[in-house]
């Protein structure tokens, strides 16, 4: 099966388990997007040529997000918490960077995740029923990793408040030629907090959104983009697996929130669009995104 058949069933089952949602994304459906300021600091320019990352500043977008497919979900329900930043670049291109508040994927191909979505079916209740999980895990050992961290993830307190990881690698390429492995990471400049099980259990639908329209009011939000330096040995086709925590990062700018854009809400935040001076790793699936995004997009596209 090619990449795009592929892609609609992957859709199709994400609709049959959460529900069909019309005008909605299919992933992350409910969430609040902004306008924002990319300033960077230069320190980029060392690995890869890209317009954005030398010194300077561009404008963005920026899309705070709750995880689920299903916008009717308390807040609770669904932890992990999303940011998609597009960077608008001279002459009218835009690039994008795609993260959410877990460092990894719980599966490792397009094949395994379509096939995941089909034996999850109680995805829909919140979690997934024990002996459903059991043999998922049997199936598919590496996705191990990624339940044990949602298992004992705390959601954030704030969109403001959360660190937001990219997932997959990319590669910088140099004025040099030079290949740089890198996974982006959005370091919140509010400190990072998270909510205890009982705090979040609390919380009333749409907490996050009037929280961070709150706290604009008060004063700035912003995030810290680092970049994590590869080493060798360490995976770029494999979103299941982490980084050791003591790779180097380097801070190579910050991201500034400005005001709301909710009529930016149907653009599409695929982070497989590539700028001179970055490459997608051999991660198979960050390419199977854009068949995905493509197809949700369309959908949300027709039914606007």
């Amino acid at each position: 099966m090619d990449k795009q058949p592929l892609a609609e069933t992957a859709v199709d089952r994400i609709e049959t388990v959460f529900g069909e949602h019309r005008t909605y994304r299919r992933a992350h459906a409910r969430g609040v997007i902004y306008e924002a300021e990319f300033t960077a600091n230069g320190l980029a320019a060392e690995y890869t040529a890209a317009p954005h990352f030398q010194a300077g500043k561009v404008k963005a977008l920026a899309r705070f997000s709750h995880s689920s497919p299903d916008p009717t979900w308390t807040d609770v329900m669904s932890p992990v918490k999303g940011l998609g930043v597009q960077f608008q670049l001279p002459g009218g291109d835009i690039t994008n960077i795609v993260g959410v508040n877990s460092p990894i994927f719980f599966a490792k191909t397009p094949e395994a995740f379509t096939e995941i979505l089909g034996i999850v079916t109680s995805f829909k209740d919140g979690k997934p029923r024990l002996r459903e999980l059991a043999k998922l895990l049997i199936r598919y050992p590496e996705s191990r990793a990624a339940f044990k961290i949602l298992k004992k993830m705390h959601a954030p307190a704030s969109f403001a408040t959360g660190r937001y990881h990219s997932i997959h690698a990319f590669y910088f390429i140099g004025r040099d030629g030079k290949r740089t492995p890198i996974k982006y990471e959005w370091e919140p400049d509010a400190g990072m907090e998270t909510l205890s099980p009982k705090s979040a259990g609390s919380l009333p639908f749409g907490y996050y959104e009037w929280e961070i329209e709150d706290r604009l009011q008060k004063g700035p939000v912003s995030f810290t983009l680092n970049i994590v330096l590869g080493e060798e040995g360490d995976p770029t086709d494999d979103p299941t697996v982490a980084w050791p925590e003591e790779r180097q990062k380097v801070a190579i700018g910050k991201l500034e929130i400005g005001r709301p854009a909710p009529e930016a809400e149907l653009e599409k935040f695929d982070p497989t669009v590539m700028t001179d001076g970055i490459e997608c790793s051999e991660d198979r699936i960050l390419h199977f995104r854009h068949p995905v995004y493509t197809v949700s997009h369309e959908r949300r596209k027709k039914e606007n």
